[in-house]
């Protein structure tokens, strides 16, 4: 069985338009790219685990307090690696300026020996569903989909 991890896709209706929260990954991989890039908060979790505490957690983790408010699921997808990710929609506000993340260490550059520290997600914003669907990684625009159909 591949890996799971659970997110939040945190949204808003502004002025008559949905906007959704996605979040770039921090780390030297990713920090020239952008279309395809981007994430619903998400992480990893066990088998056993609770998808939605999982998802809880992880936003936690990535961005600070969840907002308070009905979480709805959107369902399951499964990433080209084969990483299955379920997800869950927040009608809520949140101010991307105050987001604060846990870093990851790594060996930087590669085979230096040298371990350096980067912030799990180094950017948050607010998109509009057609701005969302061109940074988004591709397996997760089905969750833009889903959430249309009840936004």
């Amino acid at each position: 069985m591949g890996k799971s991890s659970a997110g939040i896709l945190l949204w808003k209706r502004e002025h008559d338009v949905v906007r959704v929260l996605l979040v770039h990954p921090g780390g030297p991989f990713w920090k020239n790219k952008d279309a395809g890039a981007w994430s619903i908060p998400k992480g990893e979790y066990v088998q056993g685990d609770e998808a939605l505490a999982a998802a809880k957690r992880e936003f936690t983790e990535e961005l600070g307090p969840l907002p308070g408010g009905e979480i709805a699921s959107l369902g399951e997808i499964k990433q080209r690696g084969g990483k299955r990710v379920i997800g869950f929609a927040l009608e809520a506000d949140f101010d991307c300026s105050t987001f604060k993340c846990n870093n990851f260490e790594m060996e930087w550059p590669p085979r230096s020996g040298r371990r350096q520290s980067f912030p799990e997600v180094d950017h948050a914003q607010w998109f509009s569903l057609e701005e969302a669907r061109q940074k988004i990684n591709p397996a997760q625009a089905e969750f833009l989909d889903r959430l249309r159909a009840i936004a």
